[in-house]
């Protein structure tokens, strides 16, 4: 496809690694879990990170929400996955009575939802990634007209977590330099960051090793270059589509009843701009991380499904520059983040999306504009 004059968030390309991140670090990258037996009933934690745990009892997850939680937003957002103007697009959410109680209040004070349990994407099977199946789900979800719903949904949750994991970011490598600083013995020597993930290997070789400390000021400069609204400071210029707000391969699962994929999560779920749900891969794109010919595949299916975010597969960037330079950002600092709270160097993919901020922070050279095909 043609790209038309290369966008500013797009970088110099590196090649890209033998698996595609689903997410990076999450729960997406645990091994698949062992099937039940005959008989059998399942009690599996499926997540459990700060604020939220999700746990499957048979065929059904409960998840307990982050505290603070907006229950008013929430419950709309259940009311909006459960009509069904959204089947076969979002997993719906499970009653907990007859009268039809979509959000309990736990013993903790936590809001607590029920769902139907499904198969997570395989992370360890990067040539069956449904990123086409992705693109079609977000093409229904992105078409739904909201004035047929049930409610009005609040606004989408993405930008917000933008700023929201830069100020992660800015307190974990606070944290970490005052602990560093307190250590009697003097400066301990950096953990080298463990290959866990298998698209990070470890830094390439011949690159010296990036410590959070120094990655930080690299983030926070490409940050300060994003418009108010990419952050959630100000409104989106665009706000009048149903959007999933938080958007990776972790975000889908299978039903067994033959149902196909669907879309999960819908804690950041609202009225935003639907470029968003497509800036993560186009940001991974732009990085390195997703194949030329993957993109292709996904913007292609996402269009041919009738789609709304992007005018022309042409050239999508001028609906996907700011989106993908955000998600970026949030990529990169929650990699940071990690890094710091674990004691560590950045391995090879975070150093991948960190050297991304440092390119989108360059003021670029002047050059006429560049045609070509990508994929």
């Amino acid at each position: 496809m043609s790209t038309g004059a290369a966008p500013p968030a797009q970088p110099a390309r590196a090649p890209a690694p033998a698996v595609p991140p689903a997410r990076h670090r999450t729960e997406a990258d645990r091994p698949a879990p062992r099937p039940p037996q005959p008989g059998e009933e399942t009690h599996e934690v499926l997540a459990d990170r700060p604020g939220v745990l999700v746990v499957r009892h048979g065929d059904t997850v409960v998840k307990t929400h982050t505290a603070g939680t907006d229950r008013e937003a929430l419950t709309r957002r259940l009311r909006t996955a459960a009509h069904p103007a959204l089947r076969g697009v979002l997993l719906p959410p499970l009653p907990f009575d007859d009268r039809g109680t979509l959000l309990l209040t736990g013993a903790d004070g936590r809001a607590t939802t029920r769902w139907p349990h499904g198969t997570p994407v395989d992370p360890h099977r990067p040539e069956a990634a449904p990123w086409q199946q992705a693109a079609r789900l977000l093409a229904g979800l992105h078409t739904v007209p909201p004035q047929e719903l049930p409610c009005t949904p609040p606004p989408f949750r993405g930008p917000r977590k933008v700023a929201l994991a830069v100020r992660r970011m800015r307190t974990a490598v606070t944290a970490a330099a005052g602990a560093q600083a307190e250590e009697t013995a003097g400066p301990a020597p950096a953990v080298p960051a463990q290959p866990a993930h298998p698209a990070a290997p470890g830094p390439p070789p011949g690159q010296a090793p990036v410590l959070p400390q120094a990655a930080a000021p690299v983030v926070e400069r490409a940050a300060a270059l994003l418009p108010s609204w990419a952050t959630g400071a100000a409104p989106a210029p665009r706000a009048d589509t149903l959007c999933h707000g938080d958007l990776h391969l972790g975000q889908l699962v299978h039903r067994p009843d033959g149902g196909g994929w669907l879309l999960i999560d819908v804690d950041d779920m609202g009225l935003g701009d639907p470029a968003w749900d497509l800036a993560r891969p186009a940001a991974w794109f732009a990085a390195g991380l997703l194949a030329p010919e993957t993109w292709a595949a996904f913007l292609t299916a996402y269009q041919a499904a009738g789609g709304t975010a992007v005018h022309t597969a042409d050239d999508p960037w001028p609906q996907l520059d700011v989106p993908a330079r955000a998600l970026t950002v949030q990529t990169a600092a929650l990699a940071v983040a990690k890094a710091a709270t674990g004691r560590r160097v950045l391995d090879a993919v975070e150093q991948v999306v960190v050297d991304a901020c440092a390119r989108m922070a360059t003021p670029p050279r002047p050059s006429a504009p560049r045609t070509g095909s990508v994929g």
